[in-house]
């Protein structure tokens, strides 16, 4: 019951981007010597003197070829409060599964539920009756009944696997993928070989029923956001910029029904911000010893929750992008938006510890572990950073007009790059649509947004990534232009928590088809003031962002407010296949196509 129905609203559950084509990433992926490969897959070994004993419990890791997974109610009290997870054998989050690139896997999928179930394979390119999507790919998991999904192993990198099913992936059903390079694949030359490990699942848990969060939201968009501003910041906006600007801002967003405020439809008032399935206080840890070269996994497997992710006093670079491998970045922080997934390299040459933080985009919570020697160590938690404020260059509406809260900010230079052409009458082309219900905003000028880092990170003082800075390691494996355009507005109306593509929810929508070995370009248009990542199962997304034919692929692409952008695919595996946001909700209400590749 993954997609909503056409006859009107279904529930969906979230889903990872499919595929994983050609990149030259995925013979190469994760390559590490076998001093690596050991202490990814054992616990990691204590510093002298250090028990065993006091090691800190780690996600259950599950390798080979032949699965037994049992999607089940798993006991849980992050909050103190006794609540029922859905986890896999026992475990919330669900066990890592280690494979190998080359290997053909079989994964039994047994439901202990008492409602229907299914698993998708975020990022994995397989064939499309093995996506895990109920309603398109197969006919999903009866309570009771068991599914074996069989497929080759075409890839290396990090990926996760999450239920397609209603509000399961909210719940807890979601678990990382890591998939070793074939035996005897030459380890990268141009970064270090890792010495440690370690997989980092960010999630967000709530114990009150997803549907009821939905029905908050429908009711009133801004439920969960109790940080408006007030007179208070009407003063300080007035004392900074005149009372001129100041009035001229309010007005503008009161003429749109809209709030700069608006930054996540869920926070953390509802949400308790998980690592690796324990909350702040419980402090994940991954052990060191100081002079190591550690390898972290980040899986964003939050269900509306964009993080910021650092690690103070800690460089970090960044070696892979959604499964495939980018030259080496480093950075101090990245954003990591929902189905997302960055391996990040830090190398501590002091004992630390050091904690490892992520917060929330609108700055309501925050998940945290720690890099240690030795186990029950802690390092000082980072207060949070002030929060965003959108501005009318997130509403496309750069004209600039000054640099006052609300006002144009002026945008950081975005590498040139291939832009497409007008969009034809191809179905799933569409031009701008008109504002109506379903239609709150149209950006009058959306812009290229791909070398900034993202709202509330500019000018912190830190190197933050952007997609800018994304390069991949080899080129491309089609380097054939697009035979055509397909452009697609991202709409909603925030007052009634509505979104679609195109200003239509999925009920409303045809198929966008695609031949099989076609090469096409998909132009995203963001008309609204939340960011979108944009998922599209079965085939990988070549990003167009200034690197030529080193476009890095990604599964799952982050489109900003008021943005403009462009991937190119290549239609070569044929079924039907998914096309969603990620953010749970907005594919819930019908942020979600169809595309048919035959």
């Amino acid at each position: 019951m993954i997609i909503p129905s056409r006859a009107g609203r279904g529930a969906v559950g979230r889903r990872r981007f499919v595929l994983g084509g050609g990149a030259c990433g995925a013979a190469l992926s994760a390559a590490r010597p076998a001093r690596a490969l050991a202490s990814a897959i054992l616990p990691p070994a204590p510093p002298p003197g250090s028990p065993p004993s006091l090691l800190p419990d780690q996600v259950p890791t599950l390798s080979g070829t032949r699965f037994a997974l049992a999607v089940e109610q798993v006991p849980v009290a992050i909050t103190g409060r006794r609540a029922l997870a859905t986890g896999i054998n026992g475990t919330m989050p669900a066990p890592t599964l280690r494979w190998r690139q080359g290997d053909s896997v079989n994964l039994t999928v047994t439901n202990r539920l008492a409602v229907p179930t299914s698993i998708h394979w975020h990022g994995i390119r397989l064939p499309a009756a093995m996506d895990g999507v109920p309603g398109l790919s197969f006919g999903g998991i009866a309570p009771g009944d068991s599914f074996t999904y069989r497929f080759p192993v075409r890839q290396s990198g990090t990926y996760w696997y999450h239920s397609h099913s209603g509000f399961q992936e909210q719940a807890g059903l979601s678990g990382a993928l890591v998939i070793d390079p074939p035996d005897g694949a030459a380890p990268r030359a141009d970064i270090p070989p890792a010495d440690r490990d370690y997989v980092l699942l960010l999630s967000d848990w709530t114990d009150v029923d997803p549907a009821d969060i939905v029905s908050n939201l429908k009711f009133q968009s801004d439920y969960y956001n109790f940080r408006q501003r007030t007179l208070g910041t009407f003063l300080r906006d007035t004392a900074r910029q005149g009372l001129g600007a100041t009035l001229r801002d309010r007005l503008a967003w009161g003429r749109m029904n809209m709030a700069p405020t608006d930054i996540s439809d869920v926070s953390g008032i509802i949400y308790t911000y998980l690592l690796n399935g324990r909350p702040p206080g419980a402090n994940w840890t991954g052990l060191f010893r100081p002079g190591e070269c550690i390898r972290l996994r980040v899986i964003n497997a939050a269900s509306m929750t964009l993080f910021d992710v650092r690690i103070p006093g800690l460089a970090m670079t960044v070696v892979q992008a959604d499964g495939n491998d980018v030259d080496p970045v480093p950075v101090d922080e990245f954003r990591i938006a929902p189905a997302e997934t960055y391996d990040v390299l830090v190398c501590p040459d002091r004992p630390g510890p050091f904690t490892i933080f992520a917060q929330s985009e609108d700055r309501t919570g925050f998940a945290r572990g720690t890099l240690a020697t030795a186990p029950g160590q802690s390092a000082p938690i980072p207060p949070m950073d002030p929060r965003p404020m959108r501005t009318m260059t997130d509403m496309g509406m750069d004209m600039g007009m000054g640099m006052g809260t609300g006002m144009a900010m002026p945008r950081a230079h975005t590498p040139p790059m291939a832009m497409p052409a007008p969009p034809g009458s191809t179905p799933g082309s569409a031009t701008s649509p008109r504002p109506g219900v379903e239609v709150q905003s149209v950006a009058p000028m959306p812009a290229g947004r791909l070398a900034e880092p993202g709202d509330g990170l500019a000018g912190n003082g830190r190197r933050v990534l952007t997609y800018a800075d994304l390069r991949a390691t080899c080129p491309g494996t089609d380097p054939r232009p697009p035979a055509r355009d397909i452009t697609l507005h991202l709409t909603g109306n925030m007052e009634r928590f509505i979104w679609g593509f195109d200003g239509r929810k999925f009920s409303e929508a045809p198929p966008i088809r695609l031949g099989l070995g076609e090469r096409v370009r998909f132009v995203l248009v963001n008309d609204t003031m939340m960011e979108h990542p944009i998922h599209l199962h079965g085939l990988w997304s070549e990003l167009e962002n200034g690197q030529g034919a080193h476009r890095p692929y990604k599964h799952t692409v982050t489109v900003k407010p008021g943005e403009r952008l462009s991937y190119l695919v290549t239609a070569d595996v044929p079924g039907l296949w998914a096309y969603h946001c990620h953010l749970l909700y907005h594919m819930e209400v019908g942020m979600f196509r169809t595309v048919v590749v035959a």
